[in-house]
């Protein structure tokens, strides 16, 4: 991976208006961090203050900020576990979040909405790497299909308002995000954190430690900062209606991925495979060109090096603590 990609630039975003639904989350607090350090006119609507699932509570969040730009990352998202426990809440709310957002943004005058959206979207057997011409060829995989359709749902009526309205919408998909931050609740965490949570902790137990499905499935990882490096020069550089994939092009297996964090994390146990457990969608990697040739974004992180950080922020930030 590179380390020359374009970098978002303070001339754009210095003194703008600017919202950022969830950001107090694990990506939405990189993002503001950056935010601020570029100079734009921060907003962070809390849930306590908003709930981005209520129409009113949503044309109250844009009386009182009044943005320029809305980047909406809000979202309720889980892993495997957390998604087959709540289809049905996981479609509801984010489709309505992105549906209220979106309208009245049209309604309030707002520049640019960037909408993200995910991986998750794809269909199940999509030819790898992912293009994003592949995104309606068939049905997502079923343990997160219906969050990945309330995603799907907001492309559409993304285009839909720019093709009726006018309205610069831009949709983003990005593969599985880590690092500094994360949720390492092992309820609801995505893969990464809940496998160094584990490990760690099996570590100090002395036990070993037992993971969903056979470790064949491939995914893509994208260190956080670098995804931010994407979110913000698609905000300040990118116009289009396509969907772009962000990513790193890179595709490891969960059997490689538990096998680099026993590294990282000095897991010196035995790792099972409970093989009754599903395996989630079989590959995922990205054809990540489009975000490169549109508006210069390339990631910059190994999968390793982000382990090493992440792990090193876990150790400190959440286990010294105690």
């Amino acid at each position: 991976m590179t380390t020359t990609a374009a970098q978002p630039s303070g001339e754009f975003f210095a003194g703008k208006r600017i919202v950022v639904t969830g950001g107090s989350g694990f990506l939405g607090t990189h993002v503001t961090d950056r935010l601020r350090e570029l100079g734009a006119d921060l907003q962070v609507p809390r849930s306590e203050q908003y709930d981005l699932t209520v129409e009113d509570a949503v044309k109250r969040m844009y009386h009182d900020t009044s943005p320029e730009i809305v980047i909406h990352l809000a979202a309720r998202v889980g892993g495997i576990g957390a998604n087959r426990k709540n289809p049905g809440a996981y479609w509801y709310d984010n489709l309505m979040m992105g549906a209220l957002l979106l309208e009245h943004a049209r309604r309030s005058g707002v520049g640019k909405f960037v909408q993200l959206g995910t991986i998750c979207s794809y269909p199940k057997f999509t030819p790898v790497p992912f293009e994003e011409k592949n995104l309606w060829d068939g049905y997502p995989e079923e343990t997160n299909a219906p969050y990945g359709i309330a995603k799907k749902a907001l492309l559409a009526g993304a285009q839909a308002y720019r093709d009726q309205y006018a309205m610069d919408t831009v949709f983003l998909m990005p593969v599985n995000l880590y690092g500094p931050r994360d949720n390492f609740d092992l309820e609801s965490s995505h893969v990464i954190p809940a496998l160094i949570r584990k490990m760690i902790e099996a570590q100090e137990a002395g036990t070993d430690v037992d993971l969903w499905g056979d470790g064949s499935p491939s995914r893509e990882f994208l260190y956080v900062e670098d995804l931010v490096d994407g979110l913000l020069l698609a905000a300040d550089r990118y116009e289009g209606a396509a969907p772009v994939n962000l990513g790193t092009g890179v595709e490891t297996t969960i059997r490689e991925l538990a096998e680099t964090i026993a590294e990282v994390t000095g897991f010196e146990g035995a790792i099972t495979w409970d093989t009754s457990m599903p395996n989630g969608q079989p590959r995922r990697q990205l054809d990540a060109s489009r975000a490169r040739e549109l508006f210069g974004f390339e990631a910059r992180t190994p999968l390793r090096e982000g382990l090493v950080r992440t792990v090193d922020w876990y150790r400190s930030a959440v286990l010294a603590p105690l």
